[in-house]
C-alpha cells in the first residue's frame, strides 16, 4: 500500500471510556486492522486516538471499537489528520 492510498484520522471518544480497558482494546483492534498510530487517555476523561491506514480499515476499526464499547461511548468525533510515515505500528501513549 502506498502512502497515497493511506489516510489519517484524529479521533476523540467521549463517554465513560477510561478505566474499562478501552486503550488496550483499541490498540488490539487497530493492530488487527493493520493501522498505525496511537491511543491515549486525556485529562478530561476522553480517549484520543490518531489512526492511519486505508480509509476502509480505519472505518472498520472505529466501528469495531464502537460495537465493543457501545454502552460506554456517548460520542465519537473524527477529523482528518495529516499522514505521518514515521508511525510503523500502533501504540498506547501517555
Amino acid at each position: 500500500m502506498t502512502c497515497m492510498e493511506n489516510t489519517a484520522k484524529h479521533i476523540f471518544f467521549h463517554g465513560r471510556v477510561q478505566g474499562v480497558g478501552f486503550r488496550y482494546t483499541a490498540c488490539r483492534v487497530a493492530t488487527k486492522h493493520g493501522l498505525t498510530g496511537w491511543v491515549r487517555n486525556c485529562p478530561d476523561g476522553t480517549v484520543e486516538s490518531y489512526m492511519q491506514g486505508s480509509p476502509a480499515a480505519i472505518e472498520r476499526c472505529i466501528a469495531e471499537i464502537k460495537d465493543h464499547f457501545g454502552a460506554y461511548i456517548r460520542d465519537v468525533v473524527v477529523t482528518d489528520a495529516a499522514f505521518n510515515p514515521r508511525f510503523t505500528d500502533f501504540q498506547i501513549t501517555y
